[in-house]
């Protein structure tokens, strides 16, 4: 069996992104990828600890390159088809650096975004029922 061209490491423990990763896991291209929810306690691999994982999002190249925050975001969005301009636009500084202080300004609004997805969602779900 061939080895997926990107590893894409997430906190599936966090509503935010598992909404956003299944979002991702629908688009054509996705089946190539191989999704790992760092929450499940699953190993890694070199140079990713399970603590650094859930702290920011982080990909793997085939090639064993691990890339994390707007970088990794960049690569996810180039190996799918559809997202591959932006991708590659964000790839590129000063495009790329921009895209990292996006990344960095929204890591530390993160719980609070979670406990009120985590409310938000729930409210929703009951009123269906």
């Amino acid at each position: 069996m061939n080895s997926p061209e990107l590893t894409i490491y997430y906190d599936g423990s966090c509503p935010l992104c598992r909404r956003e990763i299944a979002f991702y896991r629908r688009l054509p291209g996705a089946e190539r990828l191989d999704w790992m929810d760092v929450s499940a306690g699953a190993p890694l691999g070199e140079g990713l600890s399970c603590d650094a994982a859930m702290r920011r999002f982080h990909v793997r190249e085939a090639g064993g390159r691990l890339l994390s925050g707007g970088a990794a975001f960049a690569r996810l969005w180039r190996a799918l088809p559809g997202w591959r301009t932006l991708g590659w636009c964000l790839a590129w500084p000063p495009m790329s650096w921009r895209l990292e202080l996006a990344y960095r300004a929204f890591l530390p609004l993160r719980p609070r975004l979670q406990r009120l997805a985590k409310r938000w969602w729930r409210d929703a779900d009951r009123s269906l029922q």
